[in-house]
């Protein structure tokens, strides 16, 4: 026993040599303290090593603001707890720490350093509440960068997250030592601390070695401040204005009608059909003033009732709106908005037959559309048709039309069906309810037009129908026209009541109806001559007896002579070619095609149109023959004779008929045969306006859901973007071209509509809801375009800068669904300079507060502008003196008697808080 104990003791005497054999401890780091700064320095070495560039390749992340600045970190585990130790430096070093202009970390702004570490517990909040434990942290840290030679700055945070509180040390290479130390005063900011002079005592009195009247004492302080001020939201002024007019409609008069001024944009075209949001809430305004020497509290007094006007500088800022500046699209009311519930209602009408069904809510389908299918009352609906029965402007204006607007299929923005469409946006909440109650409302008073013979609001009457448009304002062109026809027919009716020398009643109508259509010539009035006095030459060669049966002559053609009488040809009054709508050339096309050659006629109307020109032409050629007729009518089938060519004039003329028309079968001779020779104004007119005006009518009625949806799709997109184009916003290049842009892309999205591949394609819808996306990106800058251009009307330079800013930052994010995120902060950070002459204007906005705004807050800071305090004030002042450093110290940036800064103090206030960050150098 006693053997084998003393080989488990040998056994164990070896394991505990081989032990202490095999690991050494550095007694010259004998506690965790020592080695917790030797890790500091071992992680400071390493960043010293590698420099800044190295550094961002090996993986150093931007810190966020400024751009330039970026950040590596280590963490580091001392007495059970763990620290992360942060090292931010910056890749250019231009520019100087304390420049207004531009942006700087806080801890750079606050004690004017460059790079600098920052060293904090891995904790919930990261701020160390235990002062001892934060002073030996800021102990291990310095130590540490001696011991490697950094110079630079190191800060621990203390206190209360909120306070953004630091204490800090740098060694500068010498003997000289900067500390660093900063906090909040978040509550009861003492009254002298609110005024320059206050402040101005409270940086001396850090150095200097009496305070018992630091306003007898001179010092050579430097000094740079920072104002800024903000406007009043402008939804605080909408307020204020909207509440003096509520109490002037309660019976008090302020003198001033502000009925008009409701909204900031009233004057825009937009402002008939709904009230934007302003997309700029506020400015930012940041005036500063470059270093200056103040001797005494007293200059500092008056600095503070100094003109801000004469700041070095002045920089202005927008504050954009929510909706303009959101996380998704859809924050915006407007005309995007309700073309997104258009497109709704039609996807809603692909199965129903006639509008009627959606109005009884029995036969309307889904239990959705019963439930959410909103109908505004009877009054809101007869103030809609009121304002839609208004005559709008007779002449329609090619300015309230973009170049590229009729590429689209819709109607012009002032006509009767543009004007409904848009009426139907902001109808109800636009379901297809209250579109049809709407669409039967308004045939119905379309009706009583045509039955009263009562003209048709906003629609021309020109007597020509525009095919670009779409089919249902075809057909209330179309409609306009005839019940023009039946006032005439009326009018001359009662004429020839009243008249006892007349013919009969339904004779005399007959020709007044026909008067309009033989007002104009034929095509060809560059070969007619019309004679005021018949001629001697052709008084010699035309009998009286022909001239007394002539009728419907509209002038001599000179250029050509009878074939069987050498008289001189005369060109007739025709009527007009019958209107026709785009539907009703497609049933001509269609007829064409069925016949074959359309020379045989593609059906009745045109044998009625070639028998009506045969019978005026007889009447004013009674001698003339079938082959005089093709020679004015149709030239080409005609073929002249060489020899008559050179002698136009010669008689009889020479030539023969073409092929086609010398065949003995030819349909042309033979209505030639019986067409009796009746000049136009007494021939039965081509168009009956009572026959097609009721089946324009019958159309309107019966018109399928879809189809018509359709067209007001694109009517509506089409008067949407018409209505924008008339915003006056300066001329801002980037907004034209965007408006540009747009017209080609509703076309575009809007073509297979015009098709008619709604039903069997419902992608379409898809394709439609993008562009509704589309179309409110463009609203918005629209918006934004107009709120500048009004508000810098007499600095056009900062509204183009402004709205460039915005747009280029905006343009990228367009289409897609959200522009929210880290770039915000980058546009909203966005500083234009204002020039000296442009200051007034900016000044301007800056309205004097109202009784109302007053008392909001109580002023106490000074330096008012227009009665505006500052909502910061940011200052810094500094005192330097010349040190000499002759004691042996490693090269640095520091030369002898050099002029150095010893004391600095960064102070922010507000009108509730003030924040002061002092450094102070010192030779230990």
């Amino acid at each position: 026993m006693a053997s084998s104990s003393k080989k488990v003791h040998k056994v164990e005497d070896d394991s505990e040599e081989e032990e202490e054999f095999e690991h050494f401890d550095d007694y010259t780091l004998a506690s965790s303290w020592e080695r917790f700064i030797s890790e500091i320095e071992a992680v400071c070495r390493q960043w010293l090593a590698s420099g800044p560039k190295n550094l961002l390749e090996k993986g150093a992340v931007p810190s966020g603001e400024p751009k330039n600045l970026y950040k590596v970190k280590s963490e580091l585990k001392y007495a059970m707890k763990n620290y992360c130790m942060e090292y931010y430096f910056e890749i250019s070093n231009a520019g100087k720490p304390a420049d207004w202009n531009s942006s700087l970390h806080d801890l750079q702004l606050s004690f004017g350093v460059k790079e600098f570490m920052v060293i904090a517990p891995q904790s919930a909040n990261g701020v160390i509440l235990d002062s001892p434990e934060a002073s030996k942290l800021l102990s291990a840290v310095a130590i540490a960068f001696s011991n490697c030679s950094s110079l630079w700055p190191a800060f621990v945070p203390v206190h209360d997250p909120s306070r953004k509180a630091y204490i800090g040390i740098q060694n500068m290479g010498t003997v000289f030592t900067r500390r660093f130390e900063g906090d909040l005063i978040a509550t009861q900011v003492p009254v002298k601390l609110m005024h320059l002079e206050g402040l101005y005592e409270l940086f001396v009195s850090k150095f200097a070695f009496s305070s018992s009247d630091l306003s007898t004492h001179f010092f050579r302080v430097h000094f740079t401040m920072k104002l800024t001020y903000k406007t009043l939201p402008y939804d605080d002024d909408n307020e204020e204005i909207k509440s003096e007019y509520e109490m002037n409609e309660s019976g008090q008069d302020n003198g001033v009608d502000n009925r008009n001024k409701l909204q900031w944009d009233d004057d825009c075209p937009w402002s008939e059909w709904y009230t934007a949001e302003d997309p700029l809430k506020a400015f930012e305004l940041i005036a500063t003033w470059d270093e200056k020497t103040v001797e005494s509290s007293m200059e500092m007094a008056e600095l503070e009732n100094v003109s801000i006007h004469e700041a070095h500088k002045w920089f202005i800022v927008p504050e954009f709106s929510s909706y303009l500046m959101g996380d998704y699209m859809g924050h915006m009311v407007g005309f995007a908005s309700q073309l997104g519930l258009l497109i709704d209602a039609l996807a809603i009408s692909l199965d129903v037959k006639f509008m009627e069904d959606f109005v009884s809510v029995e036969t309307s389908g889904s239990d959705k559309l019963k439930s959410s299918a909103v109908v505004p009352p009877p009054t809101v609906l007869d103030r809609v048709l009121k304002d839609l029965c208004h005559e709008g402007p007779e002449v329609i204006s090619p300015e309230s039309r973009h170049k590229s607007s009729r590429i689209i299929k819709g109607a012009p923005l002032e006509t009767l069906f543009a004007q409904f469409c848009l009426h139907s946006l902001w109808f109800g909440d636009c379901n297809i309810r209250a579109i049809a109650v709407l669409w039967i409302e308004f045939i119905r008073e379309v009706r009583w037009c045509w039955e009263e013979s009562q003209p048709l609001p906003r629609m021309p009457v020109n007597g020509t129908i525009d095919l670009s448009t779409c089919l249902v304002n075809q057909k209330l062109q179309m409609l306009a026209i005839c019940i023009e026809k039946r006032r005439q027919q009326l009018d001359s009716h009662q004429d020839g009541v009243g008249d006892s020398n007349s013919d009969s009643p339904s004779v005399e109508a007959s020709d007044v109806a026909n008067e309009d259509l033989s007002h104009t010539l034929r095509a060809k009035e560059s070969l007619i001559k019309e004679s005021h006095s018949t001629s001697t030459s052709n008084a010699n060669l035309e009998s009286s007896n022909n001239n007394n049966m002539r009728r419907g002559s509209a002038g001599v053609v000179e250029t050509m002579m009878l074939l069987n009488s050498p008289n001189y040809m005369h060109a007739p009054f025709t009527q007009d070619p019958p209107i026709m709508t785009e539907d009703m050339h497609e049933e001509r096309l269609r007829a064409v095609e069925v016949l074959g050659d359309s020379f045989n006629f593609s059906g009745q109307l045109e044998k009625d149109i070639l028998s009506s020109d045969m019978s005026a032409f007889k009447a004013a050629n009674p001698e003339a023959a079938f082959e005089d007729f093709i020679r004015w009518h149709s030239p080409k089938d005609w073929e002249d004779d060489s020899s008559s060519s050179s002698s136009r004039k010669k008689w009889p003329p020479g030539g023969k008929l073409s092929e086609r028309m010398s065949d003995p079968g030819n349909s042309w001779r033979k209505i030639w045969n019986d067409a009796p020779p009746l000049p136009a104004s007494e021939q039965k007119p081509l168009m009956d306006p009572n026959r097609e005006g009721e089946k324009i009518l019958h159309y309107l009625e019966t018109v399928r859901p879809h189809q018509l949806l359709e067209q007001m799709v694109c009517t509506a997109f089409q008067a949407s973007a018409d209505t924008l184009n008339q915003t006056n916003f300066g001329g801002l290049k980037n907004m034209t071209t965007k408006i540009d842009q747009l017209y080609p892309t509703l076309a575009s999205a809007l073509r297979p509509l015009q098709a008619n591949k709604l039903p069997g394609d419902p992608e379409i819808i898809e394709d439609l809801k993008r562009l509704c996306v589309v179309f409110e990106h463009v609203e918005k800058l629209i918006t934004l375009a107009a709120s500048l251009h009004r508000k810098f009307l007499h600095a056009p330079r900062l509204s183009q800068t402004i709205f460039n800013n915005f747009y280029n930052f905006y343009l990228p994010k367009m289409g897609k669904a959200s522009v929210g995120g880290d770039t915000n902060k980058e546009l909203v950070n966005k500083k234009e300079e204002v020039r000296v002459n442009e200051r007034d204007v900016v000044t301007s906005m800056f309205v004097q507060p109202s009784a109302n705004q007053s008392w909001r807050k109580v002023l106490s800071m000074g330096n008012l502008l227009n009665g505006h305090e500052p909502i910061t004030r940011e200052i810094v002042f500094s005192l330097r003196d010349r040190m000499d450093s002759s004691y042996h110290a490693p090269k640095s940036q520091w030369s002898h008697e050099q002029e150095i800064e010893t004391h600095r103090m960064y102070i922010c206030g507000t009108s509730n808080d003030l924040r002061v960050a002092l450094s102070v150098t010192s030779c230990d």
